[in-house]
């Protein structure tokens, strides 16, 4: 038995996962459809976004916010997190610019979250 807390939407119903039989499982507590998908994805399968930085060449932004651009098989986080810990980004981004592509074997890439750009916009 496992009991699990949906974040799917604002209730956050408390939930029981059970394995009655082999293969099977049965969940109860979700208000919703959306609250079993997640405990079979938190199962089965569970994935994360992650949410970290990246060092830079620039001593006005020496970090730079970046994501997941989905979510990632929970076992894979510490080897992404190997790789994203030897980035170092020479270039500048703004939100949504692709900083590091092809991790996870080709299936994952790091996003840009801040905007390295925005003193350009001020200034210029």
């Amino acid at each position: 038995m496992k009991q699990l807390i949906c974040i799917e939407c604002p209730r956050g119903c408390r939930m029981t996962v059970t394995q009655p039989e082999a293969g099977t499982l049965e969940i109860t507590g979700n208000a919703c459809l959306r609250g079993d998908a997640y405990a079979r994805g938190e199962i089965l399968d569970p994935r994360r976004t992650v949410t970290t930085t990246v060092a830079t060449v620039f001593p006005d932004f020496p970090r730079l916010s970046v994501q997941t651009d989905k979510k990632i098989p929970l076992a894979a986080v510490f080897n992404l997190m190997e790789h994203a810990n030897q980035v170092i980004l020479n270039r500048r981004v703004t939100p949504g610019d692709v900083v590091v592509n092809g991790l996870l074997d080709g299936s994952c890439s790091l996003i840009a979250t801040d905007d390295m750009k925005w003193r350009e916009k001020i200034d210029g």
